[in-house]
């Protein structure tokens, strides 16, 4: 199937063309963007929206986690916080809780943050300046 929507076909291969730190800041910036989204359907009572949105953050959460390399201490402590980011969400999504939603937001903000800064840490200067 060809897709003719050039937009959608940017975001392909955007996405086929990435390494895999990318790949996760891909992901981190689409969790920040779906909480977004389920906070103001949250506030705009559009349950069932609200519902899909925070499951589909989860699904990025688990997808996370379950992509973490456990050899490294930090993948052992990224995967409890995962943990608490998920059951955090459950908790949002059985209540349709604003506030929890605000909570995850700024841990997973956080994560993105910092993982965006060490992307550029990580990326060799002589590469910057192709």
């Amino acid at each position: 199937m060809i897709n003719s929507n050039p937009y959608q076909r940017y975001q392909q291969n955007a996405v086929t063309s990435a390494n895999k730190g990318e790949l996760t800041l891909m992901l981190y910036t689409g969790a920040v963007k779906f909480i977004k989204l389920g906070m103001k359907l949250v506030e705009e009572k559009n349950i069932e929206g609200a519902n899909n949105t925070i499951i589909r953050v989860q699904e990025i959460i688990s997808h996370l986690n379950d992509t973490l390399n456990m050899e490294y201490e930090l993948s052992n402590n990224l995967a409890l916080l995962y943990d608490y980011i998920n059951r955090r969400l459950a908790v949002a999504n059985a209540k349709k809780d604003k506030q929890i939603l605000g909570e995850v937001l700024s841990l997973v903000e956080e994560l993105r943050d910092t993982w965006a800064e060490a992307l550029k840490l990580a990326v060799p200067a002589s590469a910057v300046n192709l």
